[in-house]
């Protein structure tokens, strides 16, 4: 059975402070939410960007290089889960998908479309700015202690935290910064039993749901991605009891 390994490097972790200095960009076409989302970021210390339809939304991202966006499903001009694709593609930049759906498949869907969390309308300005900041946190360099592995390895699964990359066989690999988070943990527990519970505790970092399915949509994207590339199951389901990564 492969091993994983760990090596450390601390000279590719960013600078945090640069990061800390880029806007918070709100894609959202009613100004009674943009205003509200926005005070509540304000009032933590965020400066806030914001665009009224899809098309600007897009072009802001890929141009302001903003620290996360805050992304509404239903918009004018591009809808969110275009958008979302679309930059996606292009940015590994923290998305959080706003929706009035309440069904949950479509919900989800936002997840597969790349975004790292949703919030379901109508929601609290609170709970939002909660996920925001637990997004961010996740997506911080800070998180890294000087103790932490930067590097872990896999077989041919090679995941670099402090450079923010995850390649198999060499490949790069289009990864979210919450999927990258939740493959280190899987790394890191190599051939355990992860429990839902503990995933959430301690890669997604708000409170558990039972019925909140977003770490089991973050674990089939993880696994899609691994698997479609290597060519054979890195993350297995242990029903019942959660994940588990190794081999079979």
């Amino acid at each position: 059975m492969a091993q994983p390994q760990t090596f450390m490097d601390s000279s590719m972790v960013n600078d945090p402070s640069t990061e800390s200095q880029k806007p918070i960009l709100i894609v959202e076409d009613d100004p009674d939410t943009v205003r509200l989302v926005r005070l509540y970021l304000e009032r933590d210390g965020h400066t806030v960007i914001e665009a009224g339809d899809g098309i600007d939304g897009l072009n802001l991202a890929l141009t302001e290089s903003p620290r996360l966006v805050v992304l509404d499903m239903m918009l004018p001009g591009m809808d969110g889960l275009a958008v979302c694709e679309r930059l996606r593609a292009e940015s590994d930049v923290p998305i959080i998908m706003l929706t009035a759906r309440v069904d949950e498949s479509d919900r989800l869907t936002g997840l597969d479309s790349g975004a790292d969390d949703y919030v379901t309308k109508p929601f609290s300005p609170r709970e939002l700015a909660a996920r925001i900041r637990a997004v961010l946190r996740r997506a911080s360099p800070k998180e890294e202690t000087s103790e932490s592995p930067k590097i872990q390895t896999f077989g041919p699964v090679v995941l670099d935290m402090g450079a923010g990359s995850v390649k198999v066989d060499g490949a790069n690999l289009r990864f979210t910064p919450t999927e990258m988070r939740l493959l280190s943990y899987l790394m890191l527990n190599n051939g355990q039993i992860l429990s839902r519970e503990s995933i959430i505790e301690k890669v997604l970092g708000f409170d558990y749901d039972g019925m909140d399915r977003t770490v089991d949509t973050h674990i089939s994207n993880i696994r899609r991605k691994l698997e479609k590339s290597a060519g054979r199951r890195f993350v297995h389901t242990v029903y019942g009891m959660g994940y588990r990564f190794g081999d079979a």
